[in-house]
């Protein structure tokens, strides 16, 4: 009997207890029949002992040597370039280190995809809702559109940005889509894959439910908090692991045209003078 084969993409820098406890509750999931993973995960030059742990542990899971430099986009390309390489996978399943899934996940998962199919018959992008703490209903991450997050209400419902937590990609769009893009670093890898697909005719949606706990990354960003430097701010401004303004030009532009500029002035201005634009955005 064939098995419908699953790559399980991740990538890890320096977080060796999350990411273990990640992979744990992966493999706590109940695979569905007919269905196998295999998991690739990117140790991007962690320091902490990430790699020896997962050997101990998952002795099963493939692990791509990273130079400490590739933050979670190209991470994610290189565990997914060499998953594509490896084998013909009929999904790919991205997942963050930090989201730890329920026990169901993945057979909820795939059931959405299932139910996709059934109905429109057509493959689609599946983002998995996350909430905020095992204790709380609150939205983290997963789908959104331009009114905000799309809460799970038991229903399948599309989005058009996707957090990439736990996403499921059918072969059938990584064959037309490829990689993520190779244009970030770090952030807008995810946005910009599902944007990409809905120009090309597909569609995105998010699970019916709560499929696992994401703690969200809470108060104001640091390139646009008053509360550091305006040094701080600039450096924030122009890092991976902030706006990074260089990338997120080229997303905009990607997407929205030449209103770009718009949305490159608005950055530099929320940077510079963080407590003016906040007065006038709220006049």
């Amino acid at each position: 009997m064939g098995f419908n084969k699953i790559a399980v993409l991740l990538t890890c820098h320096n977080r060796k207890e999350k990411t273990v406890q990640c992979l744990k509750t992966l493999y706590l999931n109940k695979i569905p029949e007919g269905y196998a993973f295999e998991v690739f995960l990117v140790d991007d030059g962690s320091i902490d002992g990430t790699s020896v742990a997962i050997k101990e542990h998952f002795p099963q899971v493939t692990i791509i040597k990273g130079n400490g430099t590739l933050f979670w986009n190209q991470g994610m390309r290189l565990a997914w370039e060499t998953a594509a390489k490896t084998k013909d996978f009929d999904f790919y399943l991205w997942l963050n280190d930090d989201t730890m899934l329920e026990n169901t996940s993945l057979n909820h998962i795939l059931e959405c995809n299932n139910e996709i199919i059934s109905v429109t018959d057509k493959p689609a992008i599946i983002t998995g809702a996350c909430k905020a703490s095992l204790k709380s209903n609150t939205f983290s991450y997963g789908g959104r559109t331009e009114k905000g997050a799309v809460i799970p209400n038991g229903t399948l419902q599309k989005c058009t940005y996707i957090n990439g937590n736990f996403v499921l990609v059918p072969k059938i769009i990584f064959k037309v889509l490829g990689n993520l893009a190779s244009e970030y670093t770090h952030g807008m890898g995810d946005y910009d894959y599902g944007l990409r697909a809905i120009k090309q005719g597909f569609n995105c949606y998010t699970t019916k439910e709560y499929i696992a706990v994401c703690a969200p990354n809470l108060g104001v960003p640091g390139w646009c908090n008053p509360k550091n430097s305006l040094k701080k701010r600039w450096a924030l401004l122009h890092s991976p692991l902030g706006l990074n303004i260089k990338e997120y030009t080229i997303f905009r532009r990607k997407f929205w045209g030449a209103k770009w500029v718009v949305f490159a002035l608005k950055a530099y201005v929320k940077s510079i003078v963080p407590t003016f634009y906040a007065k006038i955005s709220n006049n």
